[in-house]
């Protein structure tokens, strides 16, 4: 990864609360206004402690405000925004897998898109250095920078004429930090399902935010990417897809994208799960930890179980990677893990259940059965009107605001 200008702190990723605060600690957030776009550009690796619940987004404002005050005009804060706007729109749809589709309309190309992403994508050899690098990097650490992530849904919408879903659930299952609402909804603004136009990027653009001791790794030149943006543009719209590069290129094996997971030594059997977690909970205040609340308890009389609902999994498998940092996670915040169908899980003996709500698709369903839920906590305000693009949701969440500071108030 290092002759790729990965930076270090980008190459793992540590599933503890310790590692979240070291990253924060880390945090300057003028140096990240000035390099975030470059794939070496101080860029905070936060987000698959914000995505699993480690961290909350107000934590982390407050602690980084304690050393360098803030304000809505930060880019670090703007990017903090972008992040609850993705959950704004997921919460706002009458049924929140409705981000799951077409967000409007019709795409830019009126052709038919593929629904299966091509093994030479998926294997990293299609001859474009920024989109093999990419698909290596995501694959031995569980994350990418944001630009690569949109240079690679770029190609496979627009170049390969993929449909946006069939890579969006493909890097899903890959990234440590896969936010549904995030994710997918970024993968629609780059296919113009969620945004005005197309996102397109060029050779040109790749080798202005490639790292400079890796700027002949990811030269593209020569390559289809090789173009103008006016090209590129007409591609996305009018072009048929093209395939990979002229030649044979080295392949990357691709991990498998996993159901359901069991540590090492330990057998897969569900009801050893099953009656660790329901042993001694009469008369016991009950919270049921799911993957994206893995806080730190707050309260010393409750009894805290970690979830895992296999028929979610079964539609949204995930990499053994990000299942280790999920699980090693869990373990460390709750008091036994639960693995199973929800709908199988006896909870009548304990005084109360509860959990943080969640909207995720399998679990949304199952919880709102069986316990009270809390709401996820939000940095910005929640507008009561949706609002369609960041900027209405951004200017609304200043307005419903004093100063930025005042959000920080415990």
């Amino acid at each position: 990864m290092a002759a790729l200008g990965v930076p270090a702190h980008l190459q793992a990723f540590a599933p503890t609360l310790l590692a979240g605060q070291q990253r924060l600690a880390a945090v300057e957030p003028s140096r990240y206004a000035q390099s975030r776009n470059a794939l070496d550009g101080a860029v905070t690796g936060l987000s698959p402690y914000f995505t699993h619940g480690l961290l909350s987004l107000a934590d982390a404002a407050r602690d980084i405000n304690s050393r360098w005050p803030l304000g809505f005009d930060d880019k670090l804060v703007f990017e903090f925004g972008w992040r609850e706007f993705f959950q704004h729109v997921w919460g706002c749809q009458k049924d929140p897998d409705a981000i799951l589709q077409d967000m409007h309309g019709q795409a830019p190309w009126q052709g038919r898109y593929a629904s299966v992403l091509p093994a030479d994508i998926r294997e990293g050899c299609t001859g474009v250095p920024a989109i093999d690098h990419a698909v290596r990097i995501l694959y031995a650490t569980g994350y990418l920078h944001n630009h690569a992530r949109m240079w690679l849904a770029s190609y496979v919408v627009h170049v390969r004429k993929v449909h946006w879903r069939a890579g969006a659930d493909w890097l899903y299952g890959h990234l440590l930090d896969g936010d549904l609402p995030s994710n997918h909804l970024s993968w629609q603004w780059v296919a113009g399902t969620f945004s005005s136009k197309p996102y397109v990027f060029n050779a040109e653009n790749v080798l202005k935010y490639a790292p400079p001791s890796a700027r002949q790794a990811w030269d593209c030149s020569g390559t289809v990417v090789d173009q103008s943006y006016e090209a590129l543009d007409v591609m996305a719209r009018s072009s048929k897809g093209v395939g990979p590069e002229p030649g044979v290129h080295d392949k990357v094996p691709e991990p498998p994208l996993l159901s359901h997971f069991y540590p090492p030594n330990q057998p897969p059997s569900q009801s050893l799960h099953a009656q660790a977690a329901i042993k001694n909970i009469a008369h016991k205040k009950l919270e049921l930890v799911h993957p994206w609340s893995l806080s730190q308890p707050s309260a010393q009389d409750t009894l805290r179980i970690g979830i895992i609902h296999l028929p979610a999994h079964a539609a949204w498998p995930w990499s053994a990677q990000r299942w280790q940092f999920v699980l090693q996670a869990m373990a460390l915040v709750t008091d036994a893990i639960w693995i199973g169908d929800l709908a199988q899980l006896d909870t009548s003996a304990a005084s109360s259940v509860t959990a943080q709500a969640t909207l995720f698709p399998g679990y949304r369903q199952a919880l709102q059965k069986i316990a009270g839920l809390s709401p996820a906590p939000r940095l910005l305000p929640n507008p009561s009107m949706a609002c369609k693009s960041f900027s209405k949701f951004y200017e609304r969440a200043r307005r419903e605001t004093g100063p930025f500071s005042d959000l920080l108030i415990c």
